[in-house]
């Protein structure tokens, strides 16, 4: 070992054993880099051999600032920075934020938006899942995997541009409802996807689910118990493969869930592979959620957004005829919309767990504080915990599996 000071040798041991202070184990960087790290994920490894003794993730790599630059804009402008908090599920955060919104302001969202908004949610989430299929099998060597994962989520990346222009960064879901109407044909598109994916889910579990390299590389590894999994605040399908039973769409269900007849899979083994079995029986249950949704668009008529003018612009229809609606316009998207004073938390079930979002209102358009509870940040936690003394191998097969967002962590 170099020279130290004497407050870095305190931190280190304090982070790791006797042993790396003598030079007996190795102490070595791991990332940030792709695949294995899943993004700008640093950890400092202490290893003796290819033994894992401690794993120490350290974050902030891609750390934007995005709840304090919230905090400098109006409501509805800041909407569109939380596309960019977890970039695989775009719609969700959206969701969440404009939840909020609507807590403090006490606006009734109509049901057609809310339709809306669980079916778009749902195929967000089929999309996240896909991503997470896809880059933990090539993990593990099953190169394919991630070809076929991204040829699927191109259907979706369709749907979603169909829909707002953009294929993520959509912004579709506003306060209130939703940004507009679905266009013609939208329907059509959207069930010739949930008919196609089912047997594509079948290609993958025959691919993976019984391949006796992908259980050796699975089963046992990164064990984690149900009362460990709350210990740690695990949450989604990381929580869920420990056989704890929670989703907020079920627990404290919004945007109309409560309507909607769905399982919420649960898995007892607490390793990779029962949560990636968790993860494969969640697309069948969104795309179950889909098949509702899309039923209930089709009969469910009346407006997309609110017609509260405090919150939603007018129609554009009436800008060209109504002098009053192009101020109202106007006002709103310069000056912005003023909620009471308050403190709310609004949560919803992203793909990697509870989302959930803490605002508070000091009666300006501006919100006064925005915290957001984001799932990749405590599922990260146990990391060194699931870890110990498994193979540098298993440690990228854990971090898989756990299906972190940095963007999710960083903020």
């Amino acid at each position: 070992m170099p020279d130290l000071s004497e407050p870095v040798l305190e931190e280190l041991r304090h982070l790791f054993t006797a042993r790396a202070l003598s030079g007996e184990t190795m102490v070595l960087n791991m990332g940030p880099q792709h695949p294995s790290t899943h993004g700008v994920l640093r950890l400092i490894v202490e290893l003796d051999g290819e033994t894992v003794i401690r794993a120490i993730p350290d974050i902030g790599f891609l750390h934007t600032g995005i709840e304090k630059n919230m905090e400098s804009k109006t409501y509805i402008k800041a909407l569109v920075m939380t596309d960019r908090l977890d970039y695989l599920n775009n719609i969700g955060n959206n969701l969440v934020y404009c939840l909020a919104i609507e807590k403090l302001m006490e606006t009734k969202v109509p049901e057609r938006a809310n339709v809306l908004r669980v079916l778009m949610a749902e195929l967000q989430r089929i999309a996240s899942h896909l991503v997470w299929l896809g880059t933990h099998s090539i993990d593990l060597a099953a190169m394919s995997m991630l070809l076929y994962c991204f040829r699927e989520r191109d259907y979706i990346m369709d749907i979603f541009e169909m829909v707002s222009g953009q294929r993520m960064m959509t912004t579709y879901i506003r306060p209130g409802g939703v940004w507009r109407d679905v266009p013609a044909g939208f329907t059509e598109v959207v069930e010739n996807f949930i008919n196609y994916l089912p047997a594509k889910l079948d290609d993958y579990e025959r691919l993976l689910t019984n391949n006796p390299i992908f259980k050796q590389r699975t089963q046992g590894v990164g064990y984690i118990s149900a009362e460990d999994a709350v210990k740690w605040n695990l949450a989604g399908p990381s929580l869920r493969g420990s056989g704890v039973n929670f989703d907020v769409r079920k627990a404290m269900p919004y945007s109309g869930y409560e309507q909607y007849e769905f399982d919420v899979p649960l898995e007892t083994g607490g390793d990779v592979y029962a949560r990636y079995r968790c993860r494969m029986r969640e697309f069948r249950e969104s795309l179950k959620i889909c098949r509702q949704a899309l039923d209930k668009l089709k009969t469910t008529k009346g407006p997309f957004i609110t017609n509260d003018r405090k919150v939603a612009p007018p129609p554009r229809s009436e800008l060209g005829t109504s002098m009053e609606a192009l101020i109202h316009h106007f006002k709103l998207w310069t000056e912005g919309f003023t909620p009471p004073k308050g403190e709310v938390y609004a949560a919803t079930e992203s793909p990697r767990g509870e989302l959930g979002v803490y605002l508070v209102s000091d009666g300006t358009p501006k919100p006064a504080r925005v915290h957001f509870r984001q799932p990749s940040f405590a599922n990260l936690q146990p990391l060194n915990y699931m870890s110990e003394n498994h193979l540098v191998a298993d440690l990228v097969a854990i971090i898989g599996s756990v299906d972190i967002v940095l963007g999710d962590i960083d903020r």
